[in-house]
């Protein structure tokens, strides 16, 4: 079977990752690879600042991240949009051990080739989004329903 994927410079930001041939809806792409670390850890790498804008790091659970920075593959390329053609699925591990969770990018609807393949981010900060932050996190899909920022609405305590 011919490649799906192929990693190159994206009218969105830097590289982007592109489908290489026609792909259907609900396709697994690929795993979401880099190396396993704890929150604690990430943050120590990265400075723990909200204001670095770094997105190689991917929330796995409520344990830990995976740095696509190191060890990652070419997941780490995907650009985010707002009107995504892709999306991340977390596969729980069956056992307790949340370090062999996984997370797999799948295709939301038929893809043609060479469009870019693009999921939400769906970054939550827990910090006021203040018009610093938003340019920090801007958003540059372009797309009709842009919300200019790749940063999610913080949900609502009940």
């Amino acid at each position: 079977m011919p490649r799906s994927i192929i990693v190159r410079r994206s009218p969105i930001h830097g590289n982007g990752m592109f489908a290489a041939r026609d792909l259907p809806a609900e396709y697994r792409l690929i795993q979401y690879q880099g190396r396993l670390l704890t929150h604690a850890q990430a943050d120590r790498r990265y400075g723990g600042s909200i204001e670095s804008g770094h997105t190689f790091l991917f929330t796995l659970n409520d344990h830990y991240v995976l740095d696509g920075n190191e060890g990652g593959n070419s997941a780490r390329w995907m650009n985010h949009s707002c009107e995504p053609n892709c999306q991340a699925v977390l596969h729980e591990h069956p056992g307790r051990d949340r370090r062999r969770d996984r997370i797999f990018i799948e295709t939301l609807r038929p893809v043609r080739a060479g469009e870019e393949l693009v999921y939400d981010y769906g970054i939550v900060l827990d910090v006021p989004h203040t018009q610093r932050l938003k340019a920090i996190w801007t958003c540059r899909c372009g797309t009709e329903t842009c919300a200019g920022t790749l940063l999610k609405p913080k949900k609502r305590k009940r």
